[in-house]
């Protein structure tokens, strides 16, 4: 007891209890995936309150000194049956937002089995451990500030739940306006328990009960010609009457209630009154038919893509060991997952943050979970050291037969927190496009990555384009960074056409007569035609000419300058329709194994070819010298992406207020101007005076952010002040005035280059550094999306590994038997080395 008593009188000073603000890690080591359900358990800093596998408690002790940590152990056990029948418990209420842990949202408390939790103070460097029991000889002060502290920690929300909360606080339900007055007739007969049938065609399921009249009548039809034949909404119509409760919904819990004349799903506090007055029992019906909800997955599950694309019916084979490691799915985060198994199969990845994973943690700073380099390295090293590649344990599988090969594999929680913190979409739990995804991780490794080794040069290519004035003959060339090759669908292309006239000649006929819809014929898009579409020339109207001075009719056309090592393809199939709904493309399109791209190089000005002048299109009259007037909607776009606002301006002046893509171009081929980020200037026009930002002082913790970077304390500061404490925004602020910082201090000289040299490198006369070779290509990975738009569905992604094709379903990793490469959406090629 003496020696309990005096390791804990030496620590007591540094135990502390969480306040509202700190983040409390108790879910996950900060460098690995450690869990309270790994064998060793979690070790959490009652100081720091970060949580650490075995194999990293004692780094954390060695950097910071401290001591005192709280061990977590939980083991996981199936629920009994008495815990899973609830008996005696009141019925759970129906959530009404897309939410989880808040009024109205999902209970987070629905575990698939209970634990058996232990807690253990242990002492560093001795491991002393310290049972809860064992402070009851203590002195009193010693023993309440220590219990203190531990009742804090537990009870705390941890920092994973926190971040799963706000990602999760979706749409509200709202109260219908017709739910507190509601007109309902006298005289209605009383609605039988079962046995609906339609009013009006014989249709048994789908059905909405009318809550003015008392109708029975059928749904919507959907688009593949299931649900209902709409008689429910005529008779809305017809009446005007407001609600309908779907029968077979009605559960004590709630039911789906629809407001035709609010156009939407909606609550009806008084349903049970209103169900009454037709002789129901809210509290005596149970469910019999599917919620809307789980209709929306279905009608995107009908859809032919989800069995092909998943290899649906066909036992495949688990396949486990380093490099095939799954990920959970954190909430429609399978888009996150496809991308990042793609990335961290690409060497170069690999070698930048696994192989380096023991330097980036020792640089790491105070909160690792907040540093982008460390929590990358972490990603990368559970995907390919094969430590988290095991099946999953028996009771995850034992009652799902369609779960067999299941890995536990890791769940990126800091990772997708971090790497969505601060952007609107993906620091939500919706479902995103995989192509913006992979961009948005693009954009943040060059963020980080600017005074060292930046594995984004594999991806890395120059596109050329040509635009020629077809009057005075003139040509203009520019080149432009791109990370993806984006391909049209052109249908005209298809090599199907009479088989998709019958087809579609067949559905209108089946949507006629109210009959199932004929199978899908989809397009059969040649590979070839897109790329001509993506090379052939393209009509500009209104084109400012130089040569000219005055507007004209020109062509555009775009090859490559460069090839790059991996080649990374996405075919357009995502559009918008004329009410602005995103729409998908269903086609198959025979994406080749080998692809020679050689003959879409560019030569840059041919012999004979004369080129335009490089002047600027007036904006203003001699006699009226003004402010231009500007397009700022395309400023505000150029701006967004971290370019300086008044090279943005310039963009837009110089180009003639001509759109995104001409002023973008501009923006790429001025960036080494000297007075790139200086005010616009013209004749007769006084200059803007400069903008004074005051405000808040920097916030400490963003200053510690920025840092960790490679950039200085100054840097940091002069950022912040300059976007109001922004850190999304400074960061950006800093690459776009790069060069009017002290490039001595911009950097960490840790590599023996100064920054000068860094920044030099990526902004040299001849252009930012791309890697080149021969346009002859092998594909070695694809990205397939499942579902109607990017908004819904499901990805997963099929990778070539040691001459045979992997499909990474989430948390399934399998060898694949016949791998959909007609239906991806984003490709991935390598150069085939001669």
């Amino acid at each position: 007891m003496a020696d309990v008593k005096d390791a804990l009188l030496s620590v007591l000073p540094t135990i502390r209890v969480p306040r509202a603000g700190d983040r409390v890690h108790k879910d996950e080591c900060a460098f690995s995936f450690h869990t309270p359900e790994s064998e060793s358990g979690l070790y959490v800093c009652m100081n720091t309150f970060l949580g650490f596998g075995r194999p990293y408690v004692e780094r954390h002790y060695q950097k910071t000194g401290q001591r005192a940590f709280l061990r977590l152990k939980r083991i996981p056990k199936p629920k009994s049956e008495e815990s899973n029948s609830g008996t005696g418990d009141p019925p759970r209420k129906k959530p009404t937002r897309l939410a989880i842990g808040m009024e109205g949202g999902f209970d987070m408390s629905d575990e698939q089995c209970e634990y058996e939790e232990t807690m253990t103070l242990v002492i560093l460097p001795e491991f002393l451990e310290i049972q809860r029991d064992g402070l009851s000889g203590l002195p009193e002060m010693v023993r309440d500030r220590v219990s203190t502290a531990i009742d804090a920690i537990l009870s705390a929300d941890s920092a994973s739940r926190k971040q799963e909360v706000q990602a999760w606080d979706g749409e509200v339900r709202q109260v219908s306006k017709h739910a507190f007055n509601l007109q309902q007739h006298e005289g209605t007969p009383r609605i039988p328990p079962g046995g609906w049938k339609c009013g009006v065609c014989d249709l048994r399921e789908n059905l909405w009960l009318n809550l003015t009249d008392g109708s029975i009548l059928c749904g919507r039809r959907y688009f593949d010609g299931s649900g209902g034949n709409n008689h429910a909404v005529q008779r809305y119509r017809e009446t005007g009457y407001p609600l309908a409760v779907k029968l077979g919904t009605i559960t004590p819990d709630g039911a789906d209630v629809y407001s035709y004349d609010e156009d939407d799903m909606v609550l009806d506090p008084n349903l049970a009154e209103h169900l009454s007055h037709f002789g129901i029992d809210m509290m005596k019906m149970q469910k019999t038919d599917k919620t809307m909800t789980e209709l929306e997955i279905d009608m995107n599950q009908r859809i032919g893509e989800w069995e092909l694309i998943q290899e649906s019916g066909v036992q495949l084979q688990p396949l486990y060991g380093p490099g095939y490691t799954g990920i959970r799915n954190l909430g429609n985060s399978c888009y996150l997952n496809s991308t990042m198994q793609v990335i961290f199969s690409i060497p170069a990845f690999q070698r930048k943050y696994v192989e380096n994973m023991e330097q980036i943690f020792h640089k790491s700073p105070s909160d690792p979970t907040q540093d982008f380099s460390t929590q990358v390295a972490k990603f990368g090293y559970g995907l390919q050291s094969g430590e988290y590649s095991k099946p999953a344990l028996e009771k995850e599988t034992e009652t799902a037969p369609e779960h067999k090969g299941l890995q536990d594999g890791i769940a990126p929680r800091m990772f997708k927190a971090l790497i969505g913190k601060g952007h609107p979409e993906f620091s939500t739990n919706r479902q995103q496009d995989a192509q913006e995804f992979f961009l948005h991780f693009i954009n943040m490794i060059e963020r980080n990555c600017r005074s060292s080794s930046n594995p984004n040069e594999v991806f890395r290519f120059l596109v050329e384009e040509k635009i020629k004035c077809l009057v005075s003959q003139k040509v203009k060339y520019t080149q432009r960074v791109e990370y993806i090759l984006q391909l049209p669908v052109p249908l005209e292309a298809a090599l199907n056409k009479e088989e998709l006239t019958a087809y579609e000649q067949a559905r209108l006929q089946a949507e006629k007569d109210h009959l199932p819809l004929p199978e899908l014929v989809r397009a059969r898009i040649p590979f070839t035609s897109c790329l001509e579409a993506f090379a052939a020339p393209e009509q500009l109207d209104e084109f400012w000419s130089a040569a000219l001075q005055a507007k004209s009719n020109a062509l555009k056309t775009s090859c490559f300058a460069s090839f790059p090592d991996y080649l990374v393809i996405q075919i357009k199939k995502f559009s918008f329709g004329v009410d602005w709904v995103p729409k998908k493309l269903d086609v198959s399109i025979d994406v080749p194994d080998e692809l020679d791209l050689s003959e879409f190089r560019g030569g840059g000005l041919q012999v004979g070819e004369e080129e335009l002048p490089d002047v600027a299109p007036p904006l203003v009259t001699p006699d009226e010298p003004k402010a231009p007037v500007l397009d700022e909607s395309v400023v505000t776009q150029l701006v967004e992406m971290g370019f300086p606002s008044e090279a943005c301006r310039k963009a837009v002046y110089y180009t003639g207020n001509s759109g995104a893509e001409a002023a973008m171009t501009w923006v790429m081929s001025h960036m080494d101007d000297p007075d790139f980020a200086q005010p616009l200037v013209l004749s007769g026009v006084s200059a803007p005076s400069p903008v004074t930002v005051t405000g808040d002082p920097p916030s400490e913790e963003h200053i510690a952010t920025i840092i960790s970077m490679g950039f200085s304390q100054d840097q940091a500061i002069r950022a912040l002040r300059a976007t109001n404490n922004s850190l999304e925004r400074a960061v950006d602020w800093i690459f776009s005035h790069i060069d009017d910082l002290d490039a001595e201090a911009a950097m960490d000289l840790s590599e023996g280059r100064s920054a000068a040299e860094s920044v030099s490198e990526s902004h040299a006369a001849a252009g930012p550094r791309v890697r080149d070779g021969a346009g002859r290509y092998e594909l070695f990975a694809f990205v397939s999306h499942m579902g109607t738009s990017t908004m819904c569905g499901h990805y997963v992604c099929h990778i070539k590994k040691e001459g045979r094709w992997v499909i990474y379903n989430d948390q399934k990793v399998c060898a694949s038997e016949k791998p959909p490469k007609d239906l991806g959406y984003i490709y991935f090629y390598q150069r085939i080395q001669s």
